[in-house]
């Protein structure tokens, strides 16, 4: 331990001895079957993300920062150092928010671990060192144990954005998992990571599209200290509870070590992540899935309701209680639970091209139905919990009806089916731009369901290029 450790448990010793030891034998089946499923869901939403307003300026930007022929940008097809394309998907994942969250963590995994991954998977392969679907698995699975397992350590309230801060150190670590490193590599990286860990949530405040830039951020910081471990670089060693490291400095003090102790290596985290049925906020889900089961169990039209209250845990009140505002940015209206369940109720959706255009953002039939909703805090101490969450709408008449969400539709208790995964990851295909044909949809469906057996990963992301596009 540290000196500078004060905690009789060495969390950081613990996280690099289970990143270095873990192998894809101790994997579970119920694990490796639940990487593959948010595998395919992570690739869906990045190509569902050349369709933000801003995808293309971020390429541009990063084209800028030097050439390569490491890695692939998604969609377009260009090649770019590792970073930079790291950089360039991280943002496409989390642009939509549509990717998958740990919501005990409330962290986004994916979104930095898994760019970050494929690009220098592509950038090892081209060296003669293919990763392999078991070694980038394996990897998947310890990257999210240390991104959720953060999250879930803490008890403060977000300060910092935390699928940036926690999210770019799990993508570290799974980057650490596939290059192999020992315990005291893994450690060096990690503490190298540290150094450059950043995003707050003032962009969430402000519904900016700085908020997948942060992501994006971590997603190149963690190839970065990949890159500079194995050059025999080394970081500070207690960067998680030292005076100044990660929970003193981004959780305000806020540790407790027991979910580490009782969770790592016991109860794989990727089995917590929860899918985003709705490219909105996680937040704002259980207004929308309290009115789907209410009107599905009642039969009452949206044009009946007069008002609806969901009355919600602090970190929903706090994050998603923004009015509803006329002319709202697409980042704006996403993270707005009136807006969002506003346009449940005008259009029985809440999909991709609901937040796509001036025309859909200033529809006055959502506006109307958002004008209906509010919310109303719960007395849940939990600063961090996204549910329970309790949706009452009284109709016009006067009858009033409700509903209590212990596991918003998405969470591994009220999962999707098989089917609703693959009609996300076909929806997020045609809206890709360019739309990826049918028969390159099926072949990544085909792909990941055998990732196991696939001797270069670098396989796919060659795939998420123009050539297989219409």
């Amino acid at each position: 331990m540290s000196p500078a450790d004060t905690s009789p448990f060495d969390t950081v010793g613990a996280f690099a001895s289970h990143i270095a030891d873990t192998r894809f034998g101790d994997v579970s089946e119920v694990a490796v079957a639940r990487a593959k499923t948010f595998l395919l869901d992570t690739i869906g939403v990045g190509l569902a993300g050349t369709s933000d307003a801003h995808a293309a300026r971020v390429l541009r930007a990063a084209r800028q920062w030097g050439d390569g022929s490491e890695a692939t940008a998604w969609g377009s097809g260009v090649r770019l150092p590792a970073p930079s394309a790291a950089f360039a998907n991280a943002y496409l994942i989390h642009s939509l928010e549509f990717d998958c969250i740990h919501e005990q963590a409330v962290v986004h995994p994916m979104a930095t671990l898994l760019s970050a991954l494929f690009a220098w998977s592509e950038r090892e392969a081209a060296r003669g060192r293919p990763v392999n679907g078991r070694q980038f698995l394996t990897a998947m699975v310890v990257g999210v144990d240390m991104a959720g397992l953060l999250g879930a350590a803490t008890a403060s309230g977000l300060r910092f954005f935390r699928p940036a801060t926690a999210g770019g150190f799990g993508a570290a670590a799974a980057l650490a998992s596939a290059a192999g490193f020992d315990a005291d590599q893994v450690r060096a990286a990690l503490g190298i990571h540290f150094g450059q860990v950043s995003g707050t949530m003032q962009a969430h405040v402000e519904g900016s599209p700085a908020l997948g830039l942060q992501i994006a951020f971590n997603a190149r910081a963690a190839v970065t200290a990949i890159d500079l471990a194995q050059a025999g670089l080394t970081g500070p060693r207690d960067f998680l509870n030292g005076p100044f490291g990660y929970f003193a400095l981004f959780e305000n003090g806020s540790f407790d070590p027991a979910p580490i102790q009782a969770e790592l290596g016991r109860v794989p985290q990727i089995t917590r992540l929860s899918h985003k049925p709705f490219p909105s906020g996680r937040l704002s889900h259980g207004g929308v899935d309290g009115l789907r089961r209410l009107m599905g169990e009642h039969g009452f039209a949206a044009d009946e309701i007069a008002e609806v209250v969901v009355h919600v845990p602090p970190v929903v009140m706090r994050l998603m209680g923004r009015p509803n505002v006329p002319n709202p940015s697409s980042n704006y209206a996403k993270l707005c639970l009136p807006f969002v369940a506003g346009t449940y109720l005008a259009r029985g959706r809440v999909d991709v091209p609901d937040f796509g255009s001036p025309e859909m953002l200033n529809d006055e039939a959502v506006h109307a139905y958002a004008a209906r909703i509010r919310l109303a805090p719960d007395d849940n101490p939990d600063q961090n919990a996204i549910a329970p969450q309790r949706v009452v709408v009284r109709l016009k008449t006067g009858a009033e009806f409700a509903v209590t969400i212990p596991a918003i539709y998405g969470h591994p208790d009220a999962a999707l089916t098989e089917a609703e995964n693959l009609d996300k990851f076909a929806r997020c295909c045609s809206y890709a731009r360019p739309a990826v044909a049918p028969a390159l949809r099926d072949e990544l469906i085909g792909l990941v369901a055998r990732f196991d057996q696939v001797e270069d990963v670098a396989t796919l992301p060659r795939m998420l290029a123009p050539s297989g596009a219409h």
